[in-house]
């Protein structure tokens, strides 16, 4: 009987993010590609972080590639605050710093304590050399069913500068991640975004160590489902919290 109630709550949850998911799939505006980390709302207490994420959008005859390089702190025991420096690689095949970023999470419940986990994401993000700015709002989602999670991020992003249009944009991400050994995690992603609705697998783990040291993996493979969203997509992260 319990398994037949977890299965249908498991149901619900998942055709009630994906009904969301795909309302706003037609009406978004946020440029480009969106596919980047799923965010987790969990932040633990005393926790530090150095991250790498490495992002590459192949299509066609061209392929864009991205990284972010970054340092993590918990100033209380529910909020991160983590930095970003973003570099790409221009026409030239040469690669050079072009933005940076300050991001804040907020973990509004503890895990377990109600039916669904919830945390928010605010991030702030200035371009090198243009005086462009990004400023992203967004809520964290994650749900457990046995040794399944699905995990919903919603964001809201408004952009101005002196060479971009002022607009706000939304992005939409969901992963749905089977924990079979904390070292190795199977997930199924999808990402929603103007021009671009994708999705593939992803796999991922955790190592820990002595203390609250752990080393983090995540790898995917995003591919367009639509006419408009062009090419594939691989994403690499990998984190060392200390």
């Amino acid at each position: 009987m319990k398994a037949i109630m977890l299965f249908k709550q498991t149901c619900c949850f998942m055709l009630a993010s994906l009904s969301l998911f795909l309302c706003y799939t037609s009406t978004v505006h946020a440029d480009g590609v969106v596919v980047d980390k799923v965010y987790h709302p969990y932040v633990l207490p005393n926790e530090r972080e150095v991250e790498w994420r490495l992002f590459s959008h192949k299509e066609r005859e061209s392929n864009k590639l991205a990284q972010r390089f970054a340092y993590g702190q918990s100033i209380t025991d529910t909020v991160m605050l983590e930095f970003y420096l973003v570099g790409e690689r221009d026409i030239n095949d040469d690669f050079s710093l072009t933005s940076y970023e300050v991001e804040a999470r907020w973990m509004l419940t503890e895990q377990g304590e109600y039916w669904a986990d919830w945390g928010l994401l605010f991030e702030i993000e200035k371009e090198q050399r243009q005086q462009n700015w990004e400023i992203t709002s967004g809520v964290l989602v994650e749900k457990e069913f046995g040794r399944t999670s699905l995990t919903f991020n919603a964001f809201i992003i408004y952009e101005w500068g002196n060479t971009i249009v002022s607009e706000f944009e939304t992005e939409f991400r969901i992963q749905y991640r089977y924990r079979y050994l904390e070292q190795l995690q199977p997930a199924i992603e999808l990402y929603s975004g103007e021009n671009y609705l994708g999705i593939g697998p992803a796999f991922m783990g955790i190592q820990r160590f002595d203390g609250q040291k752990q080393l983090k993996w995540e790898v995917g493979f995003i591919t367009g489902v639509d006419s408009r969203s062009k090419g594939h997509v691989l994403r690499l992260a990998i984190e060392y919290e200390f």
